[in-house]
């Protein structure tokens, strides 16, 4: 294990025996302990299921790393393992430090003990002692807001007690590695808000996280970097942007494919094949290249960039300017037109929107025909000084799920730059009055 990581994991895989019917168990209990007596081949009566399979990676101390996939992909089954309440089929997990996890509802908590007794059972599991956890238990009490509860069976908990449980004690036992697997998605809004807080606190104190998550924004704002796991395989690992990217585009491309399969398949014969470069290329390859690039109809937008308010082209723009997006596309005849929406986003590197607009808030495009279209949308650059990216898509907003018939992150980077100092993100123009008060 190198010096340099908190985690190792090697060629790790997990794979479970799936029996047809109960009988089948006992049938092949019974193979194995002949198959020990003589030269008698022990058949299989169950078949392989792989929820893992030879996955490698290092993470670093106080690195923080989203980890993401559909359901049913292994994440659950990696944290286990990397926790050690799941033993592994292959290859092996090495951990230097106090892990604090929160896993499933429940796990680690004994139903019949309340919620106090619980916490002083998990620090003794972690090696903190009763007298230390004691001294913490009036901030778990604070911080889950459990009140009288916390001295009740955890039995008659609701989920969302359960999540505030496990994380008040988690961030209480001084962890060197804290593993969140989507337990928060249970808390109501203000709590969930709150344990991002903390989770950031944690960060900056150097532990190391594990965060597991559906919401691509979460990943993108709390981590550095991301792990791809599907179907327990690895698919890609890297900069949380552009890994997060790839997903978003995996995920949004599988579900036209089977809403839109013939459409596609007419269309765009290789949406079976990711229109972005492979993972490894795409990580900082060429910075300039779109992060994702995906749809039905790949290859609709001719041209999309940011002018100023005479059309110039610019990387550059200044606080105040007047810019403008211009798309350009050219409309297939079987598309239909009364509900094509152009839209636009401008975001920062992490992947935050920041200023997002599209034809549908406005009057419906008036396509008199199939063929090119030119839209522009013109705004004044309140973004402080930074460096951002233009996102364009054509839309189908006949239905309350959008449809993309094209979408491309990254079609154009460029920087803002103001003469003053300025702070946050976004700084619009503020008017200064003052109003005299008599004594």
């Amino acid at each position: 294990m190198s010096s340099k990581s908190i985690i190792e994991v090697s060629n790790l895989g997990k794979c479970y025996e799936i029996y047809s019917e109960p009988r089948d168990r006992l049938k092949q209990y019974l193979a194995q302990g002949l198959a020990k007596l003589g030269n008698y081949q022990s058949k299989k009566y169950y078949r392989e299921f792989w929820a893992l399979q030879d996955v490698s990676f290092s993470i670093g101390k106080g690195e923080t790393v989203g980890i993401i996939g559909q359901n049913g992909s292994g994440k659950s089954t990696l944290l286990q393992l990397i926790c050690g309440t799941l033993r592994p089929t292959t290859g092996e997990a090495n951990v230097q430090g106090r892990i604090a996890a929160l896993l499933e509802l429940g796990a680690g908590f004994n139903p019949e003990f309340t919620g106090r007794e619980n916490a002083y059972l998990n620090a003794a599991i972690l090696g903190i002692p009763r007298e230390a956890m004691e001294s913490r238990m009036q901030d778990v009490l604070d911080f889950s807001e459990l009140g009288d509860f916390l001295d009740q069976p955890v039995k008659t908990y609701s989920s969302g007690m359960y999540a505030r449980l496990a994380f008040a004690v988690a961030i209480h036992v001084d962890p060197e590695i804290l593993i969140v697997d989507e337990a928060l998605a249970v808390g109501d809004a203000r709590f969930t808000a709150k344990c991002m807080r903390r989770i950031k606190d944690i960060q900056a104190q150097g532990s190391s996280i594990l965060f597991v998550s559906h919401d691509v924004g979460s990943v993108r704002t709390l981590c550095q970097r991301a792990i791809w796991i599907n179907q327990g395989k690895l698919i890609d690992d890297g900069d949380v942007f552009p890994v997060t990217g790839r997903y978003t585009a995996y995920m949004f491309r599988d579900e036209v494919a089977d809403e839109h399969a013939s459409q596609i398949a007419d269309a765009n014969a290789g949406m079976d094949t990711p229109t972005t470069d492979s993972p490894q290329s795409l990580v900082e390859e060429n910075s300039l290249k779109p992060i994702t690039h995906w749809g039905s109809q790949v290859g609709i937008i001719k041209s999309a960039e940011i002018v100023d308010e005479h059309l110039a082209q610019k990387n550059v723009f200044s606080w105040g300017e007047r810019l403008k997006v211009v798309i350009e596309v050219d409309i297939p005849k079987d598309l239909p037109l009364e509900n094509i929406s152009l839209a636009f986003s401008i975001k920062d590197l992490k992947g935050t929107d920041l200023i997002v607009s599209t034809t549908h808030d406005f009057d419906k495009l008036a396509f008199v025909d199939s063929g090119n279209v030119k839209v522009l949308f013109e705004f004044t650059n309140h973004l402080t000084e930074g460096k951002y990216l233009l996102v364009v898509a054509v839309e189908n907003r006949q239905h309350r799920d959008i449809h993309y018939y094209e979408y491309i992150e990254g079609a154009q980077y460029f920087a803002s730059e103001s003469e003053h100092r300025m702070f946050g993100l976004f700084q619009p123009s503020i008017k200064k009055s003052s109003i005299q008060l008599t004594p």
